[in-house]
């Protein structure tokens, strides 16, 4: 069983168990969460889409923990001007397991 979700802006094709990074959600380590925006579910021989999103569906998950990506590295740089700039960014992220898909 699989269900594709949206958090953050973003597509997730999520299954019972496994742990996926999405983009930085205001919850401490340990607490459960709820994705309602499921926009299809699947479960091998039924397919339900959303029209945007599958009415009364849930995604219920575990936050794992809370962190930030490896460095991204962003180098400005103009010949023969003298002209350099380095910068670097680490985007945060939440760490969740998926514990039960409904609907």
């Amino acid at each position: 069983m699989y269900a594709i979700i949206e958090t953050g802006g973003k597509q997730l094709n999520v299954e019972v168990g496994k742990s996926y990074r999405v983009e930085k959600l205001n919850v401490s380590e340990g607490d459960t969460v709820e994705f309602d925006k499921v926009l299809m579910i699947s479960d091998g021989d039924e397919l339900k889409v959303g029209k945007p999103v599958v009415e009364g569906a849930k995604v219920k998950a575990t936050v794992e923990a809370q962190g930030k990506n490896k460095k991204v590295i962003v180098y400005k740089f103009k010949a023969k001007k003298n002209f350099r700039k380095k910068k670097g960014h680490r985007q945060p992220y939440t760490q969740v397991k998926i514990e039960a898909i409904e609907g």
